[in-house]
């Protein structure tokens, strides 16, 4: 199989394991809601303060929960890309099989057990060595019924085919686990010394503007006699050098193929140095915002926003020295430079013009968040950043096609249900919250004022936000795992890896309506792969936009702005 469609303009859907990946996606997706349903319900630290095996239990299950994610994620991962022919072979002996109502039955109800006995082990309503021996045996029914929802979904027979393929995968992906475990549990030891140099950085960087400096080293305060900060554990730095080894190790993992090693590696380092230091300069600017009489956007949006806005940097900083320094990248050497010398030079990257546009608001929008001090009056310079951006680039998006049915609009009405169905779900405040209110800055302002900025933020919401964002999630991202010319394939084209790819980081950036936004990104690409145009897509999430800015207008559900 050369992964192309075998008929021009069809969806690409006989990806290497056809057959086994959607059950496999099946799967985590009972098991992720149903851990989802038991996560809101059951409180380890109940546990934890009772002391004895439940102690040990509450202590360990969460950790045992991120363990089994995380080993699902990295097994089934580098299966996927390492081992794709001989899943193919299993997926064919797979694909005709049945589900197993009888295991899926059982596995319903091992989970009624489970749930009683975590009642009465959660509840408090055993005591003793009889509320651990029946927490021991909560955890053996919970892992039963685990197995038997894997044994439905995919028969024993293939599972042992699939470690047999596979390898000392299994074991790989455990040590990766386990050491990563062993970081999070024990990285919250470095926060002391790291919060130490921190507070040193910092003072040095303050001791450049301001001549009188409150330095209160064992509590981490630091300031100026205006205005002073306390450097938090959570603001040492850590956390942004942990999300840059991440996303560094990613990137030269999807671009191995054009970067020089072990030279390469050395960009990790480098990464983590920078974040570390733009961080300190991020405390500094802020004391310095509120020495200068700007409290309130030095704590609000600056610190929210300036963090982000460094680790961009430094991930931009670091994907463009892995491709253009000649030292990193294998794209440098002569060969290669020989060859490409002979490809016309008038060739676009397609990731510009499809990700422009999305890129544009995410920069403008923290600039603009960065710089407010509690509400964003700058929203609409996102609206005037994609318009511009789409103007720069309409010939490029000439060629797509922009037409729609009704099949889109059908699509964004059912996801504008399913997005206020989840909130009314997951909302626990109720009718008429301080949350539901019109933003008091908004509506203390003039009249004039407060209905232009509405207005600027239904039509950003209405046209350019549903434009960049589906050239960006299913215009690019979704064919991105296809190759890296994506017009080279039909709008329809796609793997299943690709399709949850892009649906999930569409959900992510959703924030804590995270999975409703998975669910929509599979909506529209359903409505992009139907319909074979971006314009069903669009259209589809427009339509969602739009009904959400009448509902928020006409009920008052500012919450969801």
């Amino acid at each position: 199989m050369n992964g192309r469609p075998s008929v021009p303009g069809a969806p690409f859907a006989t990806p290497p394991i056809l057959g086994l990946l959607p059950r496999i996606v099946l799967l985590a997706l009972v098991l992720g809601v149903e851990l989802l349903l038991l996560s809101v319900w059951l409180d380890n630290a109940s546990l934890v303060s009772r002391g004895g095996i439940l102690a040990v239990l509450g202590r360990s299950a969460p950790w045992a929960v991120r363990g089994m994610v995380g080993f699902a994620a990295i097994f089934f991962t580098f299966a996927y890309l390492w081992k794709g022919a001989a899943l193919q072979e299993i997926s064919r002996g797979v694909q005709g099989a049945p589900l197993g109502r009888g295991l899926a039955a059982a596995h319903a109800a091992a989970m009624g057990v489970f749930s009683s006995l975590a009642w009465s082990v959660y509840g408090n309503h055993l005591n003793g060595s009889l509320a651990g021996a029946m927490g021991v045996v909560c955890l053996a029914v919970g892992l039963c019924g685990l197995a038997l929802a894997a044994f439905a979904v995919v028969p024993l027979p293939a599972w042992v085919e699939i470690v047999r393929a596979t390898g000392a995968l299994w074991a790989y992906s455990l040590l990766a686990v386990v050491g990563a475990c062993a970081v999070g549990a024990y990285s919250r030891s470095l926060w002391t010394p790291l919060v130490a140099l921190t507070f040193t950085l910092v003072k040095g960087l303050l001791g450049i503007f301001v001549g009188q400096i409150v330095a209160k080293p064992a509590s981490a305060i630091l300031g100026t006699p205006r205005f002073s900060v306390e450097i938090a554990p959570e603001c040492s730095g850590l956390e942004g050098a942990g999300l840059i080894l991440a996303f560094g190790t990613v990137w030269l993992w999807f671009f191995r193929k054009e970067c020089r090693f072990p030279h390469a590696l050395l960009l990790l380092p480098a990464g983590v140095i920078a974040v570390f230091l733009l961080n300190a300069v991020r405390l500094a600017a802020l004391i310095l915002i509120g020495d200068a009489g700007a409290p309130r956007i030095a704590l609000g949006g600056f610190h929210s926003q300036a963090g982000w806005i460094a680790f961009n940097l430094v991930a931009f900083g670091l994907a463009v020295a892995a491709r253009r320094l000649t030292w990193f990248s294998s794209v440098g050497a002569p060969s290669v430079q020989a060859e490409d010398q002979a490809a016309p030079s008038s060739v676009e990257n397609p990731a510009t013009t499809y990700l422009m546009p999305f890129l544009s608001i995410i920069v403008v929008g923290m600039l603009a968040t960065a710089v407010s001090s509690g509400f964003e009056w700058l929203y609409p310079l996102r609206l005037v950043a994609a318009a511009g951006v789409l103007w720069t680039y309409r010939r490029r998006y000439a060629a797509l096609d922009w037409s729609f049915g009704w099949f889109g609009p059908s699509m964004g009405a059912l996801v504008f249900a399913l997005w206020i169905g989840a909130d009314l779900l997951w909302n626990k405040d109720g009718a008429g919250s301080a949350r539901d209110i019109m933003p008091a800055a908004l509506a203390a302002s003039p009249a004039i004022v407060r209905q232009s900025w509405i207005a600027c933020r239904a039509l950003g919401a209405i046209a350019t936000v549903p434009i960049a964002e589906e050239l960006a999630f299913r215009g690019f991202l979704i064919r991105r795992f296809l190759g890296p010319d994506v017009d080279a394939w039909p709008t329809n084209a796609y793997t299943w890896l690709g399709l949850g790819v892009s649906s999930a980081a569409f959900g992510l950036m959703h924030g804590t309506m995270w999975l409703a936004g998975i669910l929509a990104g599979l909506c529209y690409a359903w409505a992009l792969i139907r319909g074979n145009r971006i314009g069903e897509a669009v259209i589809a999430h427009a339509t969602t936009n739009a009904l959400l800015a009448a509902y928020v207008l006409t009920f008052q559900k500012w919450h969801l702005w």
